[in-house]
C-alpha cells in the first residue's frame, strides 16, 4: 500500500528516524515493521504558537515492496561539432542556460571573466585577511558567480517562472544534498555549493560544451542589428549568432559597455539600505518564544517588511548562523552581503536591511547619466561608505543598531563575523536621507512585529547595496531576443530579470528555450 501522509510534530519526533517511522505507524494504525519505506516529500517549520511544531508530508509504502528510486534523467548529449551558442557568465542563469542548451542540441561557449572556484577561494581567502581585493575573482565574479560563497540559498518565490523542482533536481544531480528537494527553504551553503557547481562545469565540458575563465567581455559583435560574436580584454574574439548575457548584476562596466556600443537599456527600480547581524540566541529566543532553542530545530530565521513614506522597507537573504561578508567588487567601495554554511552553525544571525529606490527617487544631480542614473547612485553610496571606513582596505564602517535608530555614534562596537574587521561610523547621519531615514523607521516597526530586535547588542554594518540591478536590458517577451539586437538574450540578475539562484537558473533555463526555438 502507498499513501502521503501529512504530520504536525514536536522537533524531536521529526528529526529522529525511528520515532518519525512510529508516528506514521500509529497513523496507519499498523506496526511499524510493515512500512518498507518512508520518504520526506515536504518539510517546514510552525514556529507561530508557543511550542514549534514541524509540518510533513511523508510519503510511505507498507505491505508491499518499495518501487526502486533512480534519479532523474536529463538528456546531457554530446554537443561536439553543434551549433555555438555564447554564454556570458558562469553564474546560475549561464550555467543552467548551458545545460538546457546541451539537452536541446546546441554547444555551449561559457565565458566566465573571473575564475574556477577553487582558484577563487585563494582570492576571497586574501579579501577576508584584509589584504586587497582582486577585481575580477571575488565574492561576485567566478564560477558559479554571487551564490557560490555568499549563502547558496534556494528559496524564490518565482515559482511563475519555471519548474523550481526541476532546478532543484539538477542541483542534487550534481551533488546537492537531498533535503533540498523538500525543505521549505531549501540551502546548500556556501561550504558545499563550489563542489556542486563544479561538478555542473564538468557536465557541461564533458558534453563538448566550453568554459574559459578570465575572459572578460569587452564588445558585443553587432553587423546589421545580429550578433555575431564578442571579444573580450585579452583580444580574443569568439563567433556564434546568439550570445545569452548572462554577467550578474555587478558587473557595472557591462552596463556602461552596453551603454557605449548604443544598445537601449532601461532603468529600474532596486534597493539599498544595510547589513544588520544579531546574536543568533537572540533571534532563536524572538522566533521561538524560549530562552534556549531546541536542539532538534534550525537556527530560526525571519521575513520583515513594511511601508515607510511610500516605499518598501524589508529584510533580504537573511542568514540565520551566517557570517557577514566583503561583496564589493572593485577599487574604493565597501559592499556587504551575507552567508551561511549548510550547517548554520555561527554564533550570528545576520540579514540586509533595505530601501525600495524607484528611478524617480535617484537625487538630481545624477538623472544626467539617464538609464544609468541608479547605477551611479549606487556606486556613490558604496564609494560613500569606503570614505567613511579609514581608509582600511576592506574594512566595514559599523554602528550598533540602537545607537542607529537613535541618532547616534556607537563609542564601541559588539563581536562580528565580518573578518576584515569594523569601524565605529555614524552610518545614520552619512547615508543619504532617502535611505537612513526610512531605515530608522523600518527598525522602530520591526521591533514592534519582533519585540527586542533593536537592541545594542546588534550591529549595522553597511553597505548593502546588490540586492538588485539599477538598470535592465530589455527583451522581447516573445522571443527573448533585445527588441533591436537579434542573437542578444539577456538573462539573470544582471540583465535585470532575477533575483537570486533559483530564479537566475530558472531564467537561464528559459533564455536557452528560445535560443534554441531560433536556431534550430
Amino acid at each position: 500500500m502507498h499513501e502521503l501522509i501529512q504530520l504536525n510534530l514536536i522537533p524531536e519526533l521529526a528529526e529522529k528516524p525511528e520515532l518519525l517511522t512510529k508516528q506514521v505507524a500509529d497513523k496507519l494504525e499498523i506496526s511499524p515493521s510493515r512500512i518498507t519505506r518512508l520518504r520526506t516529500t515536504k518539510k517546514s517549520i510552525d514556529a507561530r504558537s508557543f511550542q514549534p511544531k514541524v509540518n510533513l508530508m511523508v510519503e510511505v509504502y507498507w505491505d508491499e515492496p518499495a518501487p526502486v528510486m533512480g534519479k532523474p534523467v536529463f538528456n546531457y548529449q554530446s554537443v561536439e561539432g553543434k551549433t555555438p551558442v555564447l554564454i556570458i557568465g558562469a553564474g546560475p542563469a549561464g550555467l543552467f542556460a548551458a545545460l538546457r542548451l546541451i539537452e536541446s542540441g546546441l554547444r555551449p561557449i561559457i565565458l566566465e571573466r573571473g575564475k574556477d572556484a577553487h582558484t577563487r577561494k585563494l582570492d576571497i581567502a586574501q579579501l577576508n585577511r584584509n589584504n586587497g581585493i582582486n577585481a575580477e575573482s571575488n565574492y561576485c565574479f567566478g564560477e558559479g558567480g554571487a551564490g557560490t560563497f555568499s549563502d547558496g540559498k534556494l528559496y524564490t518565490r518565482s515559482k511563475k517562472k519555471g519548474n523550481t523542482d526541476r532546478i532543484f533536481e539538477i542541483f542534487h544531480v550534481h551533488g546537492a544534498a537531498e533535503e533540498i528537494l523538500y525543505d521549505a527553504h531549501p540551502h546548500i551553503g556556501s561550504d558545499k555549493l563550489p563542489q556542486v557547481i563544479a561538478n555542473i562545469s564538468k557536465t557541461i565540458t564533458s558534453c563538448g560544451g566550453e568554459i574559459h575563465f578570465e575572459q572578460k567581455l569587452t564588445e558585443i559583435l553587432i553587423e546589421n542589428n545580429q550578433v555575431v560574436g564578442c571579444k573580450t580584454a585579452d583580444g580574443n574574439t569568439y563567433e556564434a549568432k546568439a550570445l545569452i548575457l548572462a554577467t550578474g548584476h555587478s558587473a557595472h562596466d557591462i552596463y556602461e559597455m552596453l551603454h557605449n556600443q548604443g544598445i537601449a537599456l532601461e532603468p529600474k527600480g532596486f534597493a539599498m539600505g544595510v547589513r544588520v547581524e544579531h546574536p543568533q540566541a537572540l533571534i532563536d529566543s524572538i522566533q521561538y518564544h524560549s530562552k534556549e532553542r531546541d536542539p532538534y530545530l534550525p537556527a530560526a530565521s525571519y521575513n520583515l517588511v513594511d511601508q515607510v513614506n511610500e516605499r518598501g522597507v524589508y529584510s533580504f537573504c537573511m542568514c540565520p548562523g551566517g557570517h557577514i561578508v566583503p561583496a564589493g567588487s572593485g577599487l574604493n567601495e565597501i559592499v556587504v552581503n551575507g552567508m551561511s554554511a549548510s550547517q548554520r552553525n555561527s554564533p550570528f544571525a545576520n540579514s540586509g536591511i533595505v530601501v525600495e529606490i524607484r528611478p524617480e527617487d535617484i537625487p538630481a544631480e545624477y538623472q544626467e547619466y539617464g538609464v544609468l542614473a541608479g547605477l551611479k547612485f549606487q556606486q556613490y553610496v558604496e564609494n560613500l561608505a569606503y570614505k567613511n571606513n579609514g581608509g582600511l582596505k576592506q574594512v566595514a564602517p559599523a554602528q550598533r543598531l540602537g545607537d542607529f535608530v537613535k541618532g547616534k555614534l556607537s563609542a564601541d562596537l559588539p563581536d562580528c563575523s565580518y573578518l576584515p574587521g569594523l569601524i565605529s561610523s555614524p552610518l545614520h547621519f552619512w547615508l543619504p536621507d532617502i535611505i537612513s531615514s526610512r531605515l530608522r523607521e523600518g527598525f522602530k516597526k520591526f521591533d514592534r512585529k519582533m519585540h527586542g530586535y533593536v537592541t545594542n547588542d546588534a550591529v549595522v554594518v553597511g553597505v548593502e547595496t546588490r540586492s538588485s540591478s539599477a538598470v535592465r536590458v530589455p527583451r522581447n517577451p516573445e522571443t527573448g531576443q533585445h527588441p533591436v539586437i537579434n542573437g542578444l538574450f539577456p538573462a539573470g540578475e544582471g540583465s535585470g530579470y532575477s533575483g537570486g539562484i533559483t530564479s537566475s537558473a530558472i531564467d537561464g533555463e528559459n533564455a536557452a528555450g528560445f535560443v534554441a526555438k531560433s536556431l534550430i
